[in-house]
């Protein structure tokens, strides 16, 4: 296999071996599994049984428990037993990190366990180690020491494993010789796998999570591609983005990097890490499962031979484009406001879209969220618009208009062939259910010919919608036509909570491919309702695939027994103060196993060191320790002035 899955133009599952936790299979073509992780100290039993049993009554197939020390593993046999004694048959995971002798009690008690690469033997003191190929090898021996006898005792006990490498505890030595990358991860991952598989141990399900879903994602597929070219059989995948944070945007990061890989077939068991009680995150993996419950491969935009691909999954580079105004090239994508079914436009309705208009100075106040175009049909607004908001208008109603230059039109692939005499800028529709259709084919010739002014809108109504707008992005490569488009992504769900997977999902597997110059999101039955929240969804969509970034970013973790405050009362605290710093990225962690080396990826972190204690950090270093919790977030503020990235709330 020379890429990460079966197919990029159908849906089919990857094959993976089949992993037995306790009662249940994972893998294997078997059901995509949910699980969740329970946040209350290991210690106190009965408050472990307790949210265990509301996450298993939400729907969580497995229930995952912190073990830092050896009496945490031990605790796990009595609340095993309480859970038991209740009539409940649900396996329980361990979760490990840096004491494999709690690894090794708690994989006589539970149904699996999760090891941590990064930091089950070695040790992170962010430092750049430089070994000779003998002395790296030895430090694998040592792993290979450490790591024995809990396969040995994983065997015995037909316990199951999760080696979970996080892109924020990779070792010193990973780091020193791959760097913090995707490979670094797989590597992390592997070395681990290739012990086991000498010991004859397969019970094993592997994970790449990370907080950013492009790293996340390449992980995954640079993983799956490594075990097939090397093993010449894959293991299960548990998917996950580990702290995307809380509400929208923690459910839009999730669904993107999740739903990316889902949507490949790549996947075997998800956990939504979310800033919130453990519970809430279960209806968020079963409104990302759903999509793939009863799916068939659907219709395939058309073959593709392995290997022909014109871009590269394994890393991100953003497709080049012509420039059309304001899309394409190297503009940040552009959003698309859909007012089709509204009624007579007033100027309150843009209020839901970023724009607020002040009657007594007769301006308009336009919010870093602020969409860039609306689509209003065959209806022409009857006031004088903002200057960076631009009208569609359907090419029918835009050629009744005195005043063409104002609006866009916007053509079927039909009615632009009939006769594509238009403005400076067209939208052009492209429908990609089926693109081999003879409109679709002589439009691609049309753009071959003549592609100046014209903005495609690339939109599906299949099962099979991302992988068919893909597709599109491939033959437009292959025809080296480089005319803008916009993805066009259309719900049929019902819920919002649905709609909000489904536009992150398709969107966001595109854009973290590196294709489309803007979002247009459209929900069945859409009404006046939705335009905030979808305007909202389309400005998170492209902040967690970070092609435009219109506010800050939180990196905050879910919290677990390992937490030393309570995340989310204090993610709400440092949100409200800081939530107007645009494109500032800020970690709040619990605990110190993954803060550190999430805090590469943010500008500032806030990790709890010990009980009502924080230490900040700039990048990956400390810069004030030990602070008490109280004071610890007007400190965090002062970093930021300090580091010239304060600015005062308008």
């Amino acid at each position: 296999m020379q890429l990460y899955c079966n197919s990029l133009t159908e849906y089919k599952r990857l094959a993976t071996l089949e992993v037995k936790v306790g009662d249940l299979t994972i893998g294997n073509f078997n059901p995509i599994r949910i699980q969740t992780m329970t946040t209350t100290d290991t210690m106190d039993t009965a408050g472990t049984v307790a949210q265990s049993i509301r996450c298993i009554e939400a729907g969580a197939e497995l229930v995952r428990i912190t073990a830092p020390s050896k009496k945490e593993a031990e605790n796990l046999l009595n609340i095993k037993n309480e859970l038991r004694r209740k009539g409940y048959t649900t396996p329980l995971v361990a979760d490990i990190h840096f004491t494999p002798n709690a690894a090794e009690i708690a994989a006589r008690i539970v149904e699996k366990v999760r090891v941590n690469p990064g930091n089950y033997v070695d040790k992170k003191k962010f430092e750049t180690l430089d070994y000779t190929d003998i002395e790296y090898q030895e430090e694998i021996d040592r792993i290979r020491e450490k790591f024995t006898p809990l396969v040995s005792i994983c065997k015995e006990y037909g316990t199951a494993m999760r080696i979970g490498t996080n892109h924020g505890s990779l070792s010193d030595r990973i780091m020193s010789r791959y760097g913090d990358t995707p490979m670094g991860m797989v590597e992390s991952a592997m070395e681990f796998l290739r012990i086991a598989e000498d010991l004859h141990y397969r019970n094993i399900v592997l994970s790449m999570k990370a907080s950013n879903p492009q790293v996340m994602v390449q992980a995954y597929r640079l993983l799956v591609q490594t075990m097939q070219q090397e093993l010449g059989h894959c293991y299960p995948l548990h998917l996950g983005v580990t702290e995307a944070g809380d509400g929208e945007d923690g459910r839009i990061k999730s669904a993107i990097g999740i739903g990316t890989l889902l949507e490949d077939g790549v996947g075997d068991t998800i956990r939504v890490s979310l800033t919130e009680d453990p519970e809430f995150e279960l209806p968020v993996c079963r409104d990302i499962i759903s999509r793939y419950t009863h799916r068939e491969a659907g219709k395939p935009a058309s073959a593709q031979p392995v290997g022909t691909l014109p871009y590269s999954p394994y890393s991100y580079k953003r497709r080049e484009s012509l420039v059309v105004d304001n899309t394409g090239d190297k503009h940040v994508p552009v959003v698309v406001a859909d007012f089709k079914d509204a009624a007579a436009l007033q100027p309150a309705d843009l209020n839901a879209i970023g724009y607020t208009y002040d009657e007594p100075s007769d301006k308009w106040n336009i919010a870093d969220a602020a969409a860039d175009y609306i689509y209003t049909g065959s209806q022409a607004p009857a006031f004088a618009l903002p200057g960076t908001l631009q009208v569609i208008t359907d090419v029918a109603h835009w050629r009744t208009l005195a005043d063409k230059e104002s609006y866009v039109p916007y053509f079927t692939a039909a009615q632009y062939l009939e006769n594509n005499t238009g403005g400076k800028k067209n939208i052009v529709a492209i429908s990609c259910d089926d693109l081999d259709t003879t409109d679709n084919t002589r439009l691609f010739t049309a753009l071959q010919q003549q592609a100046t002014g014209v903005i495609l809108a690339a939109y599906a109504t299949g099962s099979n919608a991302m992988a068919a707008i893909r597709q599109l992005f491939i033959i437009l490569a292959e025809k080296n036509i480089g005319v803008p488009v916009i993805i066009h992504s259309i719900s049929p769900r019902s819920a919002m909570d649905e709609h909000l997977i489904h536009h992150a999902t398709e969107a966001g597997a595109l854009l973290l491919d590196g294709f489309g110059d803007g979002l247009w999101l459209t929900n069945h039955g859409q009404d006046a309702t939705q335009h905030s929240t979808l305007n909202n969804i389309a400005f998170g969509i492209l902040q967690a695939t970070r092609t435009r970034i219109s506010k800050t970013e939180y990196i905050s973790c879910p919290s677990c027994g390992r937490t030393l405050f309570d995340l989310q009362e204090t993610t709400a605290r440092i949100r409200a103060v800081t939530h107007h710093l645009k494109g500032v990225k800020i970690a709040i962690m619990g605990c110190i196993v993954n803060g550190p080396g999430e805090m590469a990826d943010a500008d500032f972190g806030y990790v709890g060191s010990g009980v009502g204690k924080i230490t900040l950090y700039r990048g990956k270093e400390i810069v004030k320790r030990g602070l008490n919790s109280d004071v610890a977030v007007n400190e965090l503020i002062d970093l930021i002035r300090e580091n010239g990235m304060w600015v005062e709330k308008q």
